[in-house]
């Protein structure tokens, strides 16, 4: 199988995907929708070979962006009867906006032209996590330390200011 047909399957499916997310009534299908182009999106990264960012995508997005949104929606408590009935001028505003950001967005595609030049091949990987590891904990040990150290003060201070004080009686 080439990589075209694979890219050709995986745009299909985050597409699909994507569409469904939209459309679909129950929050949790479209969640799992949104999760499935998620991961065709980090397969998108893979065609392009760039691992760790196809890693990241799927640890940062599928993990903890789908767990934040489906705490959201059971918090919500989203219910059809309770929901009211959007106004007609509500729906056909929201489709002029859809139908211009579809044709600025075609404007732009079909105007931008693609910078065609001669690459230089020096055989080198720079998007391989050996590389990037090599490249962080090496020459950005220090920075990748402090950011990290930086990260679990944030933490903690969150939980300090979320923690319930005692009342005194």
């Amino acid at each position: 199988m080439s990589l075209l047909t694979i890219f050709y399957i995986l745009s299909a499916i985050t597409i699909a995907t994507a569409f469904l997310t939209i459309i679909s009534k129950n929050p949790i299908h479209s969640a799992i929708y949104l999760v499935i182009c998620f991961f065709t999106v980090a397969g998108h990264y893979l065609l392009f070979n760039a691992q760790f960012l196809a890693l990241v995508h799927i640890i940062v997005y599928s993990g903890a962006i789908m767990v934040l949104f489906l705490f959201t929606i059971m918090l919500m408590n989203l219910n059809q009867e309770d929901e009211p009935h959007k106004k007609l001028a509500t729906k056909l505003a929201a489709a002029v906006s859809f139908g211009l950001v579809c044709f600025v967005l075609l404007a732009v595609f079909i105007k931008a032209m693609p910078i065609i030049d001669n690459y230089k091949q020096t055989g080198q990987d720079f998007q391989s996590i050996k590389v990037l590891g090599r490249v962080l904990l090496n020459e950005y040990m220090v920075p990748f330390e402090f950011a990290s150290v930086l990260l679990l003060v944030a933490m903690i201070g969150a939980v300090l200011l979320s923690k319930k004080e005692k009342s005194i009686q």
